[in-house]
């Protein structure tokens, strides 16, 4: 599943970043690391962008980044 696919309010642990270069590295850099915990705080009204939760500090993404995240449930 994929961090796209959560809904607000839902929460999960990254297993893995996929993509390549330098999408992978700029989520990397934002903390998104396997291994942590992230929530989706809101979902705008035509699904783009996504605001989630990571650590203590609030992140948003475009659709297409957060389907490159791989999350448990």
């Amino acid at each position: 599943m994929t961090l796209a696919q959560l809904s607000p309010g839902e929460q999960g642990r990254i297993i893995a970043v996929r993509g390549a270069g330098p999408l992978k590295r700029r989520l990397m850099d934002m903390g998104l690391l396997p291994g942590q915990e992230i929530r989706v705080e809101k979902v705008a009204p035509l699904g783009d962008p996504i605001e989630v939760r990571v650590r203590s500090y609030a992140l948003s993404l475009r659709r297409a980044e957060a389907e490159g995240v791989e999350v448990a449930p």
